[in-house]
This record gives structure tokens, C-alpha cells and sequence, in this order.
């Protein structure tokens, strides 16, 4: 049986808040961030064209690019996303990717509106065939990033590095390049990590509750606020709703998204007080095999 790892089908002022989510997502199409082809000055990604999804209380879980431009200092293409300065940027995979993915919802009970760039199947390490790992999606394009300076970067992820057994030394290595590149593109910011989904390193959490610490490490090493959820389905309860081997259900994703709200205003990163929220489906690709 292959291993299960994370992906569902289902985007600079000083002083500004850059909080980074590694989430392996491959919703992009709801976000705007992916890029498919060479984008031109002012138009839109395909995916951009997307209206923003809006959860309960017109909480947007999905900011949608109104157009793209180039970036005179690098000649990259950025999206033009309204209201940037509540926006978050969150990168990561399929836990991120559904409108209504944890991370979303946690984020947006923050009192942000997000702006994801991910895909499902990839990580800091992991790639899945036609989207880099986040360092390398980054800095070839394939991903859109906000112009402007997001109110928060957030990375989440992790999940698809330990399925694909990638090393501690390549995590590391990724991961700190990924924090370098994001602080060269909108310095002065304050950047933060989630983690990697898991049931626990007593409760069989097994490689990604490693991966979970081991980011725990890197996001200490640069002075980053760092969320763990290693141990979140065990801790809270919520092994009965996972939808498969490592993606939630609908409840599962609200519930999660809760509590992911109520650690971000512990930290301090919270924009507004927050109003918690909620919902889409993990799905498995072609292959049979669960990514994030």
C-alpha cells in the first residue's frame, strides 16, 4: 500500500505583519495564484478570474487577483489583490487548498482575508510534476505572489516532505531559503509557520509529527512565531473526522480552523477579534495516493 501523503483537488512596507503558512494546496484556481503559461502585463491568470469565496460573516477565505503586473526589481508577475493590506499570503498544500481548509478558516477567523499560493502534492521539498517545491514555485513564477505588502505571510505544510522521505537536511535547507527569498521580497515583515498535521509522536504520528518539530526548530532558528499541530487529532479528538488518511472532513476542517483562530490571537497574530468559521471535501488523485 503506498504511503498516504497529503493533496486535494477540491496567491512591502516596513513594519507590516508577514506571516507564512506552508500548506501544500492545489487550489490555486480559487486564489489566483497560479500562473499557467506566461502571464502579460494587466491580464489575469486564468485562475484569477475567479470570484473570492466569502464563508460566513463575508469572511474571505479566497481573495481573488483583480489583475497582474510586472515587478520592475525582479521581472516577475505579482497579482494585484484589493484590500492587500488585510490580506493574508499563505502558502501551502491540499490542507490549505479548499476554500473552507483549516488553515483558511483559522486565518480568516483572524481577521484576515487570504490569498493562497500552493499546490497539493508539495512542499518544501516535495514537488508534483507541474508545480515546484515552495522555494523553486517561487522563484521560477509559478506562482503569483501579492504585490504590495500582505498584512500576514503564513506557511503551512510538511505533510507531502514525509511522505516522499525527504531528509531533515533537505527540509532544513528548503525551508530557510524559502524564509530568506519571502524576507528579500517584502522586508520588514514578521513571517510565521504552521506545521504538519498528525496524530502525535506517541499516537502514531510517526514521520510528520517529526516534521512538525523539526519545522518547530526552523522557525525558532529565525525568530519565527511557529503553530504546532502535530499532535491536533490526537489532542483535540478529531481522528473521527478525518475524511481519509490525512485530510479532514467538513466538520473536521471547521473545527480545526476554530482552534487553529484561537492559537493565532494567543500569539498575538490576530488582526480583528475574530469570528470563527466553516466548508470543502479532501479527495485522492488519480494514483490513489493522499498528498497534501
Amino acid at each position: 500500500m503506498p504511503p498516504a501523503t497529503d493533496s486535494t483537488r477540491p496567491a512591502p512596507a516596513k513594519g507590516a505583519v508577514l506571516v507564512l503558512v506552508v500548506l501544500l494546496g492545489a487550489s490555486a484556481g480559487l486564489t489566483g495564484c497560479s500562473l499557467p503559461g506566461a502571464a502579460s502585463q494587466g491580464a489575469l491568470p486564468q485562475a484569477a478570474s475567479v470570484v473570492g469565496h466569502q464563508g460566513p460573516a463575508g469572511l474571505t477565505t479566497s481573495a481573488a487577483a483583480t489583475s497582474v503586473i510586472t515587478n520592475p526589481g525582479n521581472g516577475r508577475p505579482e497579482a494585484v489583490i484589493p484590500e492587500i493590506g488585510r490580506t493574508v499570503l499563505l502558502i501551502g498544500d491540499s490542507q490549505s487548498e479548499p476554500a473552507d481548509g483549516w488553515p483558511r478558516l483559522g486565518l480568516a477567523a483572524a481577521g484576515y482575508n487570504v490569498y493562497f499560493c500552493g499546490r497539493g502534492g508539495t512542499g518544501y521539498v516535495a514537488a508534483n510534476g507541474a508545480t515546484g517545491n515552495y522555494i523553486d514555485a517561487l522563484q521560477r513564477g509559478d506562482w503569483a505572489l501579492p504585490a504590495g505588502t500582505p498584512a500576514l505571510i503564513v506557511i503551512e505544510g510538511g505533510g507531502n516532505d514525509a511522505a516522499n522521505g525527504a531528509s531533515d537536511e533537505q527540509i532544513t535547507r528548503n525551508a530557510g531559503r524559502l524564509i530568506a527569498e519571502l524576507r528579500t521580497r517584502y522586508p520588514g515583515t514578521r513571517m510565521a509557520m504552521i506545521g504538519t498535521l498528525a496524530r502525535g509522536a506517541n499516537d502514531g504520528g510517526g514521520r510528520r509529527s517529526e516534521v512538525d518539530a523539526l519545522l518547530g526548530g526552523v522557525a525558532a532558528a529565525n525568530g519565527l512565531p511557529f503553530v504546532s499541530v502535530g499532535d491536533w487529532l490526537t489532542r483535540f479528538g478529531l481522528a473521527k473526522d478525518l475524511a481519509d488518511a490525512v485530510h479532514m472532513n467538513s466538520e473536521g476542517r471547521t473545527t480545526l480552523g476554530g482552534i487553529l483562530g484561537r492559537r493565532l490571537r494567543e500569539l498575538g497574530l490576530a488582526r480583528t477579534p475574530a469570528v470563527e468559521q466553516g466548508p470543502l471535501a479532501a479527495d485522492s488523485d488519480a494514483r490513489g495516493v493522499l498528498q497534501d
